[in-house]
């Protein structure tokens, strides 16, 4: 029989980044068998195949990967420090993603939150004191409570299959989505006018069409539907300001109100945050479109609510 690849790493409670970092290793190892040692033994430590963060050494040519030593285990261009999932996606990532592009998007996306998170830099400022839920609460609920008395390394072992299923889905979806974005591109490019976009597939146009200045509304098949939909093109992919809102007279309209409110024999529904609206076929949404092209800039209901929340 194959020996197993031995990967060591701390005992005690998990993080994020050894979780994710071991994960990534698996993939790596493809069906390879390997076994995972939780121990801050020094004596087990110089036993492992791959170290992860512990250990005090970061040195690839060994497979130690840690960054508690003193002065860490170096930054990025934007100086974002590594901890250990950062160090192994640096010289793993591009192998198992099949390319630098969609390993980069990756370490942007998922590992970079995770690194700074490890090496006490925040992430993000809560508002009114509410705060998302990220993947290390996530991580956090997987933990043995103080009730519970039982071992860490069973729950550790259950956090890397589902890790492991994570990033083989942030792999695919990323993929998918540079092969979809250049399509949305080359759509973008020959569009005769730029302010609407039509897309005859569920294509990922966000980030490709907030990065032109154009763009105002995309109209595309709607999911699992034989229906069409306008939708606004956003501000900021990581808010949902609108480039321009669809008009307040539609918000929230269906029932066949949208028609009278629209002149659209099969305009189906508007939502009521006004940033998309359905029609029962493409040429409908299109008429859509055009009133809302010609229709006035008028302020849209998110923007009223970011005016009056108070932040405390």
């Amino acid at each position: 029989m194959q020996k197993p690849i031995r990967i060591v790493t701390h005992s005690g409670t998990f993080h994020a980044d050894e979780l994710l970092a071991t994960a990534t290793l698996e993939i790596f190892f493809n069906g390879a068998p390997y076994e995972v040692i939780r121990s801050r033994d020094p004596e087990v430590v110089k036993t492992g195949d791959y170290v992860l963060d512990v250990g005090f050494v970061y040195d690839h040519a060994s497979h130690r990967y840690d960054h508690h030593q003193a002065g860490g285990a170096g930054a990025r261009g934007n100086g974002v420090p590594y901890s250990s999932f950062g160090l192994v996606w640096k010289h793993f990532g591009t192998e198992i993603c099949g390319s630098q592009e969609v390993a980069d998007a990756i370490d942007r996306r998922l590992v970079q939150p995770i690194d700074m998170a490890d090496n006490m830099i925040e992430v993000y400022k809560p508002t009114s004191h509410v705060h998302p839920y990220i993947l290390h609460n996530i991580v956090m609920a997987f933990r043995p409570t103080w009730k519970e008395g039982e071992s860490y390394d069973t729950h550790f072992k259950e956090m890397v299959i589902f890790l492991k299923q994570l990033l083989e889905r942030e792999i695919k979806t990323e993929q998918d989505n540079q092969e979809g974005a250049a399509l949305v591109e080359r759509i973008y490019e020959k569009a005769e006018d730029k302010r609407l976009i039509v897309l005859d597939g569920q294509y990922p146009w966000h980030n490709v069409l907030a990065g032109h200045p154009e763009p105002l509304y995309v109209v595309k098949p709607k999911h699992q539907s034989t229906q069409w939909e306008i939708e606004c093109v956003r501000t900021d992919t990581l808010s949902f300001g609108n480039r321009k809102a669809l008009p307040a007279a539609w918000a929230g309209l269906n029932d066949g109100k949208l028609i009278v409110a629209t002149g659209v024999p099969d305009a189906v529904f508007c939502h009521n945050q006004r940033y998309v609206a359905v029609a029962e076929t493409k040429e409908g949404v299109l008429k859509l479109a055009e009133l809302a092209l010609h229709a006035p800039q008028e302020r849209a209901p998110y923007a009223e609510q970011l005016s009056q929340m108070k932040v405390s």
